[in-house]
């Protein structure tokens, strides 16, 4: 007997945690989803729709009374679906830059890396992303993998991926770059002649952003 009362008061905190959980989410989800869905048209998705949807679970278990999905619909005419199912990689990588640069106060993960999020931008589009990038790494250490000079101009510090063969063999190796070094390697990356005295300047010009 005691111990089925035990169980009822354990069942009726449970369902009154729940409750406040819900709660909580459920403020949370709206102003979180706005703010991601504000930050999608300079990362090159201007029709982009999130929203984040509290999917009631048959019972209370350790996470609540509700599982969590991000919906977002990146193209016009589409109804929001799950993040995974519709997003492409660089999409993906975007939509969680917008994620995390609304969370970079509150969330306590140290290190984020960020692979492919320049597929399929460029332009006004990179540096958009450039700078939502810049905004996060001031509360993370950001590591980004990228063949775009708009996003490698903006690092504090540029790190230089190369294949090499070394007796036969394939090699890669990771050097810092740095001074007129980094200079000419942002002036190849913007597709010119990289030793010219335009795409230098224009290399320059790209760095200053720092």
């Amino acid at each position: 007997s005691a111990l089925e009362d035990a169980v009822e008061r354990a069942h009726e905190a449970l369902t009154q945690a729940a409750i406040v959980l819900t709660a909580g989410r459920t403020e949370a989800a709206t102003d979180l989803a706005e703010g991601v869905q504000a930050l999608l048209p300079g990362l090159g998705m201007k029709e982009g729709v999130v929203e984040i949807a509290l999917l009631p679970e048959r019972e209370v278990g350790p996470n609540g009374a509700e599982s969590v999905e991000f919906r977002v619909s990146l193209n016009a005419g589409f109804e929001p679906r799950g993040l995974a199912r519709v997003a492409s990689g660089g999409e993906l990588s975007r939509v969680m830059l917008a994620l995390k640069a609304v969370l970079a106060q509150v969330d306590h993960v140290p290190t984020l890396i960020f692979d492919e999020i320049d597929a399929g931008v460029g332009g006004a589009v990179a540096h958009g992303v450039a700078g939502t990038l810049a905004r996060v790494s001031e509360h993370h250490q950001v590591f980004v993998i990228t063949h775009l000079p708009q996003l490698a101009s903006r690092a504090r510090a540029h790190l230089l991926v190369e294949k090499t063969v070394e007796h036969g063999v394939a090699a890669t190796r990771v050097r810092p770059l740095e001074g007129p070094e980094r200079v000419s390697e942002i002036a190849r990356m913007l597709g010119g002649d990289a030793e010219s005295d335009a795409s230098l300047e224009h290399a320059r010009t790209l760095l200053k952003r720092v």
